[in-house]
């Protein structure tokens, strides 16, 4: 079975930064798509980012476009989120997913495996 473990998470004030990480517990991954989403109280879990497999390509929700930033290490077998310039409206727990695909998809059903996500909390 996969795992996928978040972390990285924690109160920061508005404006300021704060950098997630998620592992896999196996080599699964390596070319295969990977994605952060974020659920708020109340409200539904979000796309967020998302990076592909070998293109490397990145897609964004347009609420973090600018702000916030996907990236993979393959060797390390682990994808990170840095979001800077963070607002309250960015208070949420974030969830890492990762597809079986290798394509960028921004559809929650289209993951595969998920983390137990971390919380991020920005007070203003």
């Amino acid at each position: 079975q996969v795992q996928l473990v978040e972390s990285g998470g924690g109160l920061v004030q508005a404006g300021g930064s704060l950098r997630l990480s998620c592992a896999a517990s196996r080599g699964t991954f390596i070319g295969n798509a990977m994605g952060w989403f974020r659920q708020a109280p109340g409200k539904e879990r979000e796309f967020v980012a998302t990076i592909g497999g070998s293109s490397g390509s990145t897609r964004y929700a347009d609420s973090v476009k600018g702000r916030f930033t996907i990236s993979r290490d393959n060797a390390k077998n682990t994808v990170s989120l840095q979001m800077n310039s963070l607002k309250p409206e960015d208070t949420a727990v974030y969830y890492c997913a990762g597809r079986r695909g290798v394509g960028v998809t921004t559809t929650r059903s289209t993951y595969d495996y998920w983390g137990q996500g971390t919380q991020v909390t920005v007070s203003s």
